[in-house]
C-alpha cells in the first residue's frame, strides 16, 4: 500500500559485518502486494467486507523497511533518520496529495454540503498521518456525524498507521543498533539479528496482547488503535530474522510454504467473519499466510509460488498497488452516494475498478515516478524539506480558501432574520409567510455538528449521579428552589427535546434534569440491549426515587427505520419493550409520567437529501414511517379505564413534523431531522410553544 522500491530487497544474514552482502532483488514481493491490493479492491467494491488485505500490506512495508535498516546497520553504514523520513514523505505524498485533492475538488461539486467538514477534517488528519486516531474517536462517540456512511478519505486510516510507523521503526532500529554494539563489548561475537529478535518479538507480545484484549472491549476503538496494530509491524520484522533459517528449508517444503499461505490469505475475508473481530489474533491469519509466501522466497521451482508471484503483469499491478489503493475508495464511495445505492453491482463495480486501475497507472507514471527519479531535491536535505514542505502546501493552500469560502456563507446565514427561518411557527393559525426567498435553509449542512441538543451544564452536587451506571447527566437551574422540577429519561430522543425543555424552564422558573444512555429507550433491562444500557435502566430507577421530582419526562414509543421483511417502518412502531413496568415504579411514587411518541425515522440522512435532491423530494408519506394508530393511545385508554396508574399520561407531537399524510424534510425553512432520527437543534428550539402547551396538558399543571 505504501510506496516503496519497485525492487524490493532480499534479505540476507551473515554473521558478521564484514560479510555484509546488499539485499538482493525479491520480484514475487510485487506479486504479493498486487494481490494484496486486488483482495482489499475487490472485497470493498463488491462484498462489503474485510478482506485482510491490509494487514498483508501492513507486514510486508515492516518487513522492507527492517530489510533496508538491517542492511545499513550490519554494513556499517549511518542511518540518516532525518534524510530517511524526508525521502519517505517525498516518496509517499505526491500519489496522496493527487488523491487528496481530487477529493476536495470531487466533494466540492458532487457531494452535499453535510460531507464537507468530514472531508475537510480527514483532508489535513490523512495528509499529517493521524487520520487513525480521528476515526478510532469517532467510532466509540455516539454523536460523530456520518457515522453510519462512510467517507471518501477512511481508507487513509491504514496509511496513517504506516505514516507513523516509518517514525517509529527507524527509532526502535536505531535504539537495537545502540543495544547490540553496547552488548557486543562483551559478546563480540553477537550478531545484530539476534538482539532484533528480542525487541521486536517484546513487541510482537505485548502487541498482540493489548489488541486481542482490546479487541474484545473496544473493537471500534481496536481497528484504527496503532498499538493494536505493532504486533503487525513486528512480525513482518521478525521475518527478516527468520527468513535466514526459511532458506535453508528444502525446496519443496518451501514450494508447500508458499501455496499454503496463498490459500490461506485469499481465503481469509471468505472464510472468517472479520468485520467485527479484527484485529485481534484473527488477523495472524493473514500475515501469517503472507510471512509464509516472504519466507518460501525464490524457490527456484517451476511449481513455487513465486513463480506466479514474479510475473510481468502482477509485477506492474504491484508497482501501482499504493495509487490503486488510494484511489478506489473515494471513486467507489463518491458513486454509491450520488447514486443513492448501498452497493456495487457487476457492471459498477466494474467501471469503479477500471477507472481506479487508470488513474493509479497515470499518477504512478506521471506523478510519482518523475518525482522518485528527481535527483535534486536528494542532493541536500534543505532542498527535500522544501520540497516537502512544497508538496504540504499544496493541499494545505486550496483547502484553506474552501473553509474561508464555507466561513463566509456561514456568517451571511448568521444575519438573516427569525423570520426567514420560522420553523414550527409557519404551522400556527394565522402566520403569514415572510421569508426571503435566497434566505438559507437553516441549519446549515456543514454546522451540523452543533445542532445536538446542548442545553443546560453537568449535573452538579447532589444531583451528580454516583451510579457508575448514570454515565450522562446534565441539569438546568436548582431544582430545590424550581417552581417545578422534571427529570427527562432515556436516550438521544429523550435528548434532543431538552433543546424545548430549555425555554420553557427558563420562562416558568422549572428545573430539569436529563440523565440519559445514547442508544438506549427507557423500558425494562434485557438480553437484547447492551451491557451499558442495562446498567443504564438499573440505576436510573433509584436516582429519580431519590431526587423525588414533580415529573419524569419519557419518549415512550419507538419507530423503526427500515423495512424488515414484508413488514414496513409503520408496521414496527411499537410501544418502547418493557415501557409500562420501567416507569411503574415512578407512578407508584406519585410522580407523574409523560410519555412522548417518538418521532419519525427517516431511511437516509435528511440533511443530505435536501442538499441533493431539494426540500420537495426528501419527504415520506407518513402512513410508510408512523403507525396509522398512535401504539400510545392504548396506554392512554388503560389509564382511562384504571387499569393503569393516572400518573401515567402521554402527548404527541407527529402534527409538527408530518403535514397532511406526509412527514416534511423541512418546515417554515428548517430542517426539521439532523441525520435519519433526531431533531435539529433549530428545528426542536421553534416547537417550544407547542410542546410547552401539551406537556402542560398531559401533567396537569
Amino acid at each position: 500500500m505504501a510506496a516503496g522500491p519497485t525492487a524490493p530487497p532480499r534479505a540476507t544474514a551473515p554473521e558478521r559485518a564484514t560479510d555484509v552482502a546488499k539485499p538482493a532483488f525479491r520480484p514475487e514481493i510485487q506479486g504479493l502486494r498486487a494481490f494484496a491490493v486486488l483482495m482489499v479492491v475487490v472485497y470493498h467494491v463488491w462484498l462489503g467486507r474485510v478482506s485482510g488485505g491490509v494487514d498483508v500490506f501492513l507486514l510486508v512495508s515492516a518487513f522492507l523497511l527492517t530489510v533496508s535498516f538491517t542492511y545499513k546497520v550490519e554494513a556499517g553504514r549511518p542511518l540518516k533518520l532525518v534524510g530517511y523520513w524526508l525521502n519517505r514523505l517525498r516518496g509517499l505524498l505526491p500519489a496522496a496529495i493527487v488523491v487528496l485533492l481530487a477529493v476536495v475538488a470531487a466533494t466540492v461539486s458532487l457531494l452535499p454540503r453535510t460531507r464537507w467538514e468530514e472531508v475537510a477534517n480527514q483532508t489535513v488528519s490523512s495528509l499529517f498521518y493521524f487520520q487513525n486516531w480521528q476515526l478510532a474517536v469517532d467510532s466509540v462517540n455516539y454523536y460523530a456525524a456520518n457515522q453510519s456512511s462512510a467517507s471518501p478519505l477512511q481508507h487513509f486510516w491504514s496509511l496513517s498507521i504506516q505514516g507513523q510507523i516509518f517514525i517509529l521503526w527507524p527509532l526502535v532500529l536505531a535504539g537495537a543498533a545502540g543495544l547490540w554494539r553496547a552488548l557486543q563489548r562483551r559478546r563480540p561475537d553477537l550478531g545484530f539479528r539476534p538482539v532484533l529478535a528480542s525487541v521486536f518479538g517484546a513487541i510482537f507480545v505485548l502487541s498482540l496482547a493489548y489488541s486481542v484484549y482490546t479487541t474484545a472491549t473496544r473493537q471500534a476503538w481496536a481497528y484504527f488503535d496503532t498499538g493494536a496494530r505493532l504486533w503487525e509491524f513486528a512480525l513482518g520484522s521478525l521475518l527478516v530474522v527468520a527468513l535466514p533459517y526459511a532458506e535453508r528449508l528444502p525446496v519443496a517444503l518451501r514450494v508447500a510454504m508458499g501455496w499454503t499461505g496463498m490459500a490461506a490469505m485469499l481465503s481469509c475475508g471468505v472464510l472468517l467473519t472479520v468485520q467485527g473481530t479484527f484485529p485481534g489474533f484473527i488477523a495472524l491469519w493473514p500475515t501469517l499466510a503472507a510471512g509464509l509466501i516472504i519466507g518460501a522466497g525464490q524457490t527456484g521451482s517451476r511449481f513455487g509460488v513465486d513463480r506466479l508471484l514474479s510475473t510481468k503483469p502482477l509485477a506492474r499491478l504491484g508497482g501501482i498497488s499504493y495509487a490503486l489503493y488510494l484511489w478506489h475508495w473515494p471513486i467507489l464511495v463518491i458513486y454509491l452516494i450520488n447514486s443513492g445505492s448501498d452497493g456495487a453491482d457487476w457492471l459498477s463495480g466494474s467501471a469503479v475498478i477500471g477507472l481506479s486501475l487508470a488513474l493509479a497507472w497515470a499518477t504512478t507514471k506521471m506523478v510519482e515516478t518523475p518525482l522518485h527519479q528527481w535527483h535534486w531535491p536528494t542532493q541536500r536535505r534543505r532542498r527535500m524539506s522544501l520540497v516537502v514542505a512544497a508538496l504540504i502546501g499544496a493541499v494545505l493552500i486550496p483547502l484553506n480558501g474552501w473553509q474561508n469560502k464555507v466561513d463566509a456563507y456561514e456568517e451571511a446565514a448568521a444575519l438573516q432574520t427569525p423570520a426567514d427561518n420560522p420553523g414550527a411557527a409557519a404551522l400556527w393559525a394565522g402566520y403569514e409567510p415572510d421569508i426571503d426567498p435566497a434566505a438559507a435553509i437553516l441549519p446549515l449542512s456543514t454546522a451540523l455538528d452543533e445542532e445536538w441538543a446542548n442545553a443546560g451544564g453537568a449535573c452538579t452536587g447532589q444531583f451528580q449521579p454516583e451510579d457508575e451506571g448514570i454515565e450522562f447527566c446534565r441539569q438546568y437551574g436548582d431544582p430545590a428552589t424550581a417552581e417545578k422540577f422534571v427529570i427527562l429519561l432515556g436516550d438521544s430522543h429523550a435528548q434532543h427535546w431538552t433543546t424545548a425543555m430549555q425555554p420553557v424552564a427558563e420562562q416558568n422558573d422549572w428545573a430539569w434534569i436529563l440523565i440519559h444512555e445514547p442508544g438506549c429507550r427507557y423500558g425494562t433491562a434485557g438480553e437484547g440491549r447492551s451491557e451499558s444500557c442495562n446498567d443504564f435502566i438499573e440505576a436510573a430507577p433509584d436516582y429519580v426515587l431519590e431526587h423525588n421530582p414533580d415529573a419524569v419526562f419519557t419518549v415512550a414509543s419507538q419507530t423503526a427505520k427500515y423495512p424488515d421483511g414484508e413488514l414496513t417502518p409503520a408496521d414496527q412502531e411499537q410501544v418502547a419493550p418493557g415501557y409500562v413496568e420501567g416507569v411503574l415504579p415512578f407512578a407508584e411514587a406519585g410522580i407523574q409520567v409523560v410519555g412522548l411518541r417518538d418521532t419519525p425515522r427517516y431511511t437516509y440522512s435528511v440533511p443530505e437529501c435536501v442538499d441533493m435532491r431539494g426540500t420537495e423530494n426528501c419527504s415520506l408519506p407518513q402512513d410508510y414511517v408512523l403507525a396509522a394508530e398512535n401504539p400510545l393511545d392504548e396506554l392512554s385508554q388503560q389509564v382511562e379505564e384504571g387499569t393503569l396508574p393516572r400518573e401515567l399520561s402521554f402527548f404527541d407531537l407527529t402534527d409538527q413534523f408530518c403535514i397532511d399524510g406526509t412527514c416534511q424534510a423541512v418546515i417554515g425553512n428548517v430542517i426539521t431531522i439532523r441525520d435519519e432520527d433526531h431533531v435539529t437543534r433549530t428545528y426542536a428550539h421553534t416547537l417550544a410553544p407547542v410542546f410547552e402547551e401539551r406537556f402542560r396538558a398531559a401533567v396537569g399543571w
